[in-house]
């Protein structure tokens, strides 16, 4: 398998964020209901393993995602 190329890094780690940003905004969610849907935990559940794939995908790029400094 060839090498990704630095537009393709991009659009996996622009593909992160917006994971990361449903992941919040559904937490949130969750965490101000007071009984919570189960299909919601199924739904963050597939969200965080996403995001795992996607970091899996470019820590084997050589290129492991780096949370911006705050």
């Amino acid at each position: 398998m060839s090498p990704m190329t630095a537009d393709e890094i991009e659009n996996l780690n622009r593909a992160r964020a917006s994971l990361a940003r449903q992941r919040s905004a559904l937490a949130r969610r969750i965490g101000a209901s007071d009984v919570a849907a189960p299909s919601a935990a199924e739904d963050l559940t597939r969200i965080l393993l996403a995001i795992e794939a996607v970091d899996r995908t470019l820590a084997d790029e050589g290129r492991p995602h780096m949370p911006p400094e705050s």
